[in-house]
């Protein structure tokens, strides 16, 4: 039996930046970790990828083709390869041959490929029946649409949709979480945000965006749209800032409960290396997110950024006395997997 992740979510959310920062980051803690481009309109990808589907299809090629545009043009693709999947499930099989690996598919960022079009689910369902593959959906959301209590109203319906139409264990993400402050005021407390409950008390501020008469049916709109969310009650959102060690920690906890991922001795050091490393991303759980992210964001950064160096500098010393094991081989490859982060995302 083998593990993964599906990543959706809207042009923009981060997705396969995200992707890349998986990859390094369960290399770092010894998870074998391999990712499958699934969107044949990206051929820039900052990752190695194990299996790409611009080998078996291009959005280029079927834009040329059928004369078709983008959107119809990535729908007709992704049929394609549904009609002659074989290849393709062959192909992720070699991956899973190994029952220690962790697969994670980049998906294409069009919202209507997984709100009501079926075929990236016909393919999931497939891999998941023929190769024994545990998935888990795990869908990005800008954490600029917080800003916006219509446009948050629309990302939690797009997210129950997503939800219903890929019906798999499924974990929503507020992404770029450390840009949150810089986007601008929020109506609400963060966290209200990320329980996603009880959206009526946004209409006051939805009807603040238009005062007109289309604007007031907009508003009225909206409102049932809040009522029909809370209705199902199935939407909250984790919270992600790809270059924080234990916001990657805290979220891969969750997702590893979502897809029932059992953790041991394929991992460097077992389940020593993972205990500890969940045991930092568990300080999280607890943590306030409006005081992390928002209210006293530097400072928590400040602190952060002091452990790091004492971390740092205690495994240097260690290094001198005493011969690397395992754990300090995790723990360098984790050093190595932040400050490549730092260098690609500079503050």
């Amino acid at each position: 039996m083998a593990f993964g992740q599906i990543v959706i979510g809207p042009p923009g959310s981060g997705k396969s930046t995200y992707c890349h920062g998986c990859v390094q980051f369960f290399n770092a803690i010894g998870r074998h970790a391999q990712v499958v481009n699934m969107d044949p309109a990206n051929d820039r990808l900052p990752y190695p990828c194990a299996v790409d589907i611009r080998d078996f299809i291009t959005l280029e090629e079927i834009m040329a083709e059928q004369q078709l545009g983008p959107n119809g043009g990535l729908m007709y693709a992704l049929e394609s390869v549904e009609k002659s999947l074989d290849l393709f499930v062959l192909q992720v099989k070699s991956l899973v041959i190994d029952e220690s690996a962790y697969v994670v598919f980049d998906c294409p960022g069009q919202v209507e490929l997984f709100t009501h079009h079926s075929g990236l689910f016909r393919i999931f369902k497939r891999l998941e029946r023929e190769l024994d593959l545990r998935l888990c959906v795990v869908n990005l959301v800008d954490s600029v649409y917080l800003t916006s209590p219509s446009q948050y109203v629309s990302i939690v319906l797009l997210s129950l949709r997503a939800m219903l139409m890929l019906d798999l264990p499924h974990i929503n993400v507020l992404s770029k979480i450390d840009m949150v402050k810089s986007y601008g005021p929020l109506a609400m407390r963060l966290d209200y945000y990320t329980e996603a409950q009880d959206l009526g008390y946004l209409q006051p501020f939805v009807e603040q965006e238009s005062s007109s008469a289309l604007g007031k049916k907009y508003s009225r709109l909206t409102e049932t749209i809040g009522e029909l969310v809370a209705d199902f009650n199935l939407v909250s959102f984790e919270v992600l800032c790809v270059d924080d060690k234990r916001s990657m920690i805290a979220l891969q906890g969750v997702i590893d409960k979502a897809n029932g991922y059992v953790f041991g001795a394929s991992e460097v050091g077992g389940d020593t290396v993972w205990a500890e490393a969940s045991r930092q991303g568990m300080a999280m759980v607890g943590e306030d997110v409006q005081d992390r992210w928002i209210d006293n964001k530097e400072l928590y950064d400040q602190q952060e950024q002091k452990e790091r160096e004492r971390q740092l500098q205690e495994q240097k010393m260690n290094d001198k006395e005493i011969n690397v094991d395992e754990d300090a081989e995790w723990a360098n490859a984790l050093r190595e997997w932040e400050e490549q982060r730092g260098t690609q995302h500079p503050r």
